[in-house]
């Protein structure tokens, strides 16, 4: 029997990045934090204090400090147990170097426990020993409810053309085996993402092993993020995925 549509509410939090981190594209990057900076900002990250960040950054293009901090506070509010791992990535087709930033945590809520995975690669500048700017090239989140909910995997791309269609595909990993499902899309507002605000989202029934779905980039560059519930007997699995809009065919993999 097809499931009424319905409006559920991600846990407030879904809507994260791996670091706090949002930033729309910048101009090519002056300097590349060196390995100390790097280590210092995992440290940082993972510190309690709500200071730790202040000698590290700076005002710059695409970086706000005062945003970032408060972005990261409400996380560990929501995850209290959340650890960043940030490591060295591989170098963009123009030289520069790329950082990829992990975060991992958990949330306790009634006799539920859900796990938050979520990643970046960004390029990060430096100016005078300190982080003064970022390009975001890649972010995703994914969050469970307890270990028994199944895997999936995010078949959408990380950049597309203005104007572009393209889809926006998650897909249950193991058969479903008659399992009743249901699913729902929504497209976050940039005011959304940037108060890291939990959006509604109609459910219907899946017919398949997963969602399907076909949409169009705006015609102006910029980016997407979008919002995705699957709701399986076994748990519920949400996500985000920020899908960067570019005019320039070779800036699809920079």
């Amino acid at each position: 029997m097809p499931l009424p549509p319905l409006s559920l509410r991600i846990l407030p939090g879904l809507a994260v990045t791996a670091a706090a981190l949002l930033a729309p594209g910048l101009p090519a990057l002056a300097a590349a934090p060196s390995p100390a900076q790097l280590q210092a900002l995992e440290g940082a990250l993972n510190s309690r204090e709500p200071t730790a960040l202040d000698g590290l950054l700076k005002p710059g293009p695409g970086l706000d400090p005062a945003q970032l901090k408060a972005r990261r506070g409400r996380l560990i509010e929501n995850f209290p147990d959340a650890r960043w791992q940030v490591r060295q990535g591989s170098p963009l087709r123009d030289g520069r170097p790329t950082v990829t930033i992990k975060v991992v945590g958990s949330r306790r809520q009634g006799d539920v426990t859900y796990l938050l995975d979520a990643e970046q690669r960004v390029a990060l500048d430096s100016d005078q020993g300190r982080i003064s700017g970022q390009e975001l090239l890649r972010e995703q989140s994914i969050l469970r409810s307890g270990e028994k909910s199944p895997p999936v995997s995010l078949l959408i791309p990380d950049a597309v053309l203005t104007g572009q269609s393209y889809d926006v595909d998650v897909i249950f990993d193991e058969p479903l085996d008659g399992a009743l499902t249901a699913g729902g899309i929504t497209a976050l507002s940039p005011d959304q993402v940037a108060s890291m605000e939990s959006p509604s989202i109609e459910l219907g029934a899946l017919a398949g092993g997963g969602l399907f779905k076909t949409v169009r980039a705006p015609l102006q560059p910029g980016h997407q993020t979008w919002a995705v519930l699957l709701v399986h007997p076994e748990g519920v699995v949400s996500a985000t995925k920020r899908v960067r809009v570019v005019q320039d065919r070779r800036a699809l993999e920079p």
